[in-house]
């Protein structure tokens, strides 16, 4: 069952995209979906040279959770900021050291900091040891940097090792 379906999630997604996208269920379109959602997969596959394991999926849930939270919270703070005076947004890079360094971590982690609103990931160092991030309104650099490596990092460190 593997060998043919390497990524069962993948495989279920293509299947419903592509009928979402033909809004048929005619049975020409239901066979090429499950031609597509078995075929694309095993393409994609050869293209991975590693694949991500999760250690820890408690911890994993419970970022996923923290994380709505922020995208929540933030969602407040940018339309607070942003209806407010102009001059009250503070934009401004900061340079985060990363501990991280599996390469699927730091990309969850420059991820989530773009999920959040008011965040962005701009760049990560050649050598994968400093995550660029763009804040909307940055007053302390070290008290942004402190809460990104202790409400994503440090978790993102259990479950990528």
């Amino acid at each position: 069952m593997k060998r043919w379906f390497p990524a069962p999630l993948l495989s279920l997604a293509v299947f419903v995209v592509w009928l979402l996208l033909v809004a048929t269920l005619a049975p020409a379109h239901l066979l090429l979906a499950a031609l597509l959602a078995i075929v694309l997969p095993l393409l994609a596959q050869r293209l991975r040279e590693d694949t991500a394991h999760l250690r820890r999926p408690l911890v994993a849930a419970r970022l996923a959770l923290v994380v709505l939270w922020d995208i929540v919270l933030s969602n407040i703070e940018v339309a607070r900021r942003i209806l407010s005076r102009e001059s009250d947004i503070h934009p401004g890079f900061v340079w985060i050291p990363l501990d991280i360094s599996n390469p699927h971590g730091i990309a969850a982690l420059a991820g989530i900091i773009t999920m959040t609103p008011g965040t962005l990931s701009s760049e990560l160092s050649a050598d994968r040891r400093h995550l660029l991030v763009h804040c909307l309104h940055l007053e302390d650099a070290d008290a942004a940097i402190a809460q990104i490596k202790a409400r994503y990092e440090a978790p993102l460190r259990e479950v990528f090792p």
